[in-house]
């Protein structure tokens, strides 16, 4: 019998920012006019769900993310229509989560009760420091003020699940101005708290021109001493870099690294689908959309759709691919999980992690796949344990 297909999620994908941040690798764009196509893009989002229905029918959506780029780039209404429009395809879980990205400086009051009235229920705000001298150095168009602003314009909206996007290891950052920053976000009492160090990744500008980042010895001070202050605080590590309040964790972010399914929707989006052929057979397949705003626009009413390519998880990929997602969540998941997703029986793994139990970097199986803290601090090397490698 053939194990149920996985959750399924939405991600839509909106591609423009008001200004490119040096750090960002995410496919972002600055407008080349002054107002955005909302119309047309929402007429090439609905295009492109309906390209990908056949490998959701009968699955209900869980979870939905607008990310970017700057979601909060565009109105109120273009996320109401589409919401509605999507449901109308798909039918939405009765505890649906749906998540936008707001950036401070790009909203305001009323346009957060707009986002409210049009079906949004959870946001994430991309503050990253409250010091004005970090967020210039990140090249940020907000102020530190602002973001505590748009925080209380969010609550003020009626927003009860809130996270509040905050990075450490910043240009001349030091211990203290880390912990400032987690201390101001603390005052704020967001439901989830994404934190995380600034890396420099390539095809970036921090990449071609690297800063000044703190000593290795001062990154990890700001951990140890920002992971005890958050855990302190009620704020429970879930996730290498996502605290959250009791049943306050990210449903849509648990789908992924529970190697749930989901459609990707819109300029660049990714997605990951499961089916079962007719033979009853297993297949996992990643597909991708077109990059470019303009060329992706372009697509609309063309027969080829909006894939700009797919690929099969090869079987051998599978243990890699579940397991950098799997051991992410600092609870792990049951090992029962292991053959549910990659067909491989529970016994290949008890013997691949012989060797990273010794090592301290895997808590006691055989119940669950977990990550010591250790593990948590070494994942590559305990990844290359579980792939094979």
């Amino acid at each position: 019998m053939a194990e149920p297909l996985p959750p399924l999620s939405l991600y839509i994908h909106t591609p423009w920012c008001v200004r490119k941040c040096p750090y960002c690798d995410f496919n972002s764009h600055e407008p080349k006019r002054n107002e955005l196509p909302e119309a047309a893009y929402l007429k090439a989002l609905l295009q492109d769900i309906d390209g990908d229905l056949e490998l959701a029918a009968g699955r209900t959506i869980q979870s939905i993310f607008i990310g970017g780029g700057t979601p909060s780039l565009l109105s109120p209404g273009f996320y109401g229509r589409l919401l509605s429009e999507v449901s109308v395809r798909l039918p939405f879980s009765e505890t649906i989560e749906i998540t936008l990205e707001a950036n401070p400086g790009t909203t305001e009051q009323s346009r957060f009760t707009g986002y409210r009235d049009a079906g949004i229920n959870r946001l994430s705000l991309g503050v990253q420091s409250f010091h004005s001298e970090q967020l210039a150095a990140l090249g940020r168009i907000h102020g530190g003020e602002e973001a505590v602003s748009a925080v209380r314009q969010a609550r003020q909206a009626g927003f009860d699940n809130l996270n509040i996007d905050l990075m450490h290891g910043l240009p001349q950052q030091t211990s203290q101005l880390a912990m400032a920053d987690i201390e101001q976000a603390l005052a704020l009492s967001p439901e989830h708290l994404s934190w995380y160090q600034l890396t420099l990744e390539p095809n970036t500008a921090f990449y071609v021109h690297p800063p000044s980042l703190p000593h290795e010895e001062t990154l990890w001070d700001i951990q140890d001493q920002g992971h005890s202050r958050l855990q302190q605080a009620g704020l429970e590590r879930y996730e290498i870099s996502a605290y959250a309040r009791l049943d306050r964790q990210s449903l849509h972010n648990l789908n992924y690294w529970q190697f749930g399914d989901y459609l990707g929707i819109g300029a660049g989006a990714h997605g990951k689908l499961s089916h079962v052929d007719t033979q009853g057979q297993w297949h996992i397949e990643r597909r991708w959309k077109t990059r470019q705003p303009d060329a992706y626009l372009r697509r609309v009413n063309d027969p080829r759709g909006f894939i700009a390519g797919k690929q099969p998880i090869a079987a051998n990929e599978l243990p890699l691919e579940f397991s950098m997602n799997a051991l992410r969540l600092t609870q792990g998941v049951p090992v029962s999980m292991w053959s549910a997703h990659t067909g491989l029986p529970v016994e290949v793994l008890l013997a691949r992690l012989h060797n990273a139990e010794k090592k301290g970097l895997l808590m006691e199986m055989p119940k669950r796949l977990q990550a010591s803290p250790q593990g948590l601090l070494f994942l590559n090397e305990l990844l290359a344990l579980i792939s094979d490698e």
